[in-house]
C-alpha cells in the first residue's frame, strides 16, 4: 500500500526546478512577460513539495525563499544608487558649520 502511495506522488524533478528558477530570473530582470511562466511553474513546484514535505518543512522552506527573495532586492536596489552623488538639501539658505558665511567673532 505505501508502495503504491509513492508511486502516485509526484517527484520533484530538477527541470521543475530549473524552470522555475529561470522565470524568476526573467522577472527579476525586469521582463515582466515571464510572470505567467513563473507563477505557473512556481506553482506546480509548490503543489508537488506539498506532497512530499510536512506542513512545518513548507513553513520554513517558504520564509528562507521569503528571506533571500528580499535580500536579493535589496541588493539589487541599493546597488542601482551606489556611486550617485546627489543633493540631499531641502534648498533652504541655512547656514552650515564651516560655511562661507559663517560670521567671525
Amino acid at each position: 500500500m505505501e508502495a503504491q502511495i509513492e508511486q502516485q506522488l509526484e517527484k520533484i524533478l530538477p527541470e521543475d526546478l530549473a524552470r522555475t528558477f529561470e522565470s524568476a530570473y526573467h522577472v527579476f530582470q525586469g521582463n515582466h512577460e515571464h510572470m505567467d511562466d513563473l507563477l505557473k511553474n512556481g506553482g506546480v513546484l509548490l503543489r508537488k513539495a506539498a506532497q512530499r514535505f510536512s506542513p512545518t518543512q513548507m513553513v520554513v522552506g517558504i520564509a528562507a525563499l521569503a528571506a533571500v527573495a528580499v535580500v536579493l532586492i535589496n541588493r539589487a536596489s541599493s546597488d542601482d544608487h551606489e556611486g550617485e552623488a546627489r543633493d540631499v538639501s531641502k534648498g533652504d539658505n541655512k547656514r552650515q558649520l564651516g560655511g562661507k558665511d559663517q560670521d567671525k567673532k
